[in-house]
C-alpha cells in the first residue's frame, strides 16, 4: 500500500507524536476539518443525508448527531492509519471497501484532494507551532497512501454499479 514512497522512522515518529496530541478531541478536531472542507467546496454538503434531510447550511450539518458520528469515524480511520504505520498494507481491504462506499453515496475521487487540504488545514490550526513542513510531509504522504487504497475501491467496481 506504501506504493512509491514509504514513510520513513522519523516521519512515523513524528505523525504519531502529532496525532497523540490530538486524539483527545478527535470529534472537536475533526469539526475543524470538516467546517474547512465545507468552505473549500461547499457542493460537498449535499452528500451528506440523514433520512432524507438535506442540510440548509454547513452549520446545520456539522451539529447535527449522525454528522458527529461521521466525524467519529472518520477520525478512527485516521487514528486507524496512524496505529498500522508500519504495516499500512494491512489496512487495505478495509480501505478499498470504505473507498466503494464513498462512490456509491456519490463523492468523487477529486474530492480527497480537498479533504487531504482540510485535514493539512486541520492539523495546522490545531497543532500550532508544532505543524512543521516535515509533520506536514509527513502526513501528506499518508494521506496520499490511504487515499490510493480508497482510490482502488473506485477502480474494483464493475461499470454500471
Amino acid at each position: 500500500m506504501e506504493s512509491g514512497m514509504p514513510l520513513s522512522g522519523g516521519q512515523r515518529a513524528l505523525i504519531r507524536e502529532s496525532w497523540q496530541r490530538l486524539s483527545g478531541s478527535p470529534v472537536q478536531h475533526g469539526l475543524v476539518l470538516f467546517s474547512r472542507l465545507f468552505d473549500l467546496d461547499p457542493d460537498l454538503l449535499p452528500l451528506f443525508q440523514y433520512n432524507c434531510k438535506q442540510f440548509a447550511s454547513p452549520q446545520e450539518c456539522l451539529s447535527a448527531p449522525e454528522f458527529l458520528d461521521h466525524i467519529r469515524k472518520v477520525m478512527l480511520v485516521i487514528d486507524a492509519a496512524v496505529s498500522h504505520l508500519e504495516n499500512l498494507s494491512c489496512l487495505e481491504e478495509y480501505l478499498c471497501n470504505l473507498g466503494k462506499k464513498h462512490q456509491a453515496v456519490g463523492v468523487k475521487v477529486e474530492s480527497f484532494s480537498t479533504v487531504g487540504e482540510s485535514l493539512l488545514y486541520m492539523l495546522e490550526k490545531c497543532l500550532g507551532a508544532a505543524f512543521s513542513p516535515e509533520v506536514q510531509e509527513a502526513w501528506s504522504k499518508l494521506y496520499n497512501a490511504v487515499v490510493k487504497a480508497m482510490q482502488r475501491g473506485w477502480e474494483t467496481l464493475p461499470a454500471g454499479d
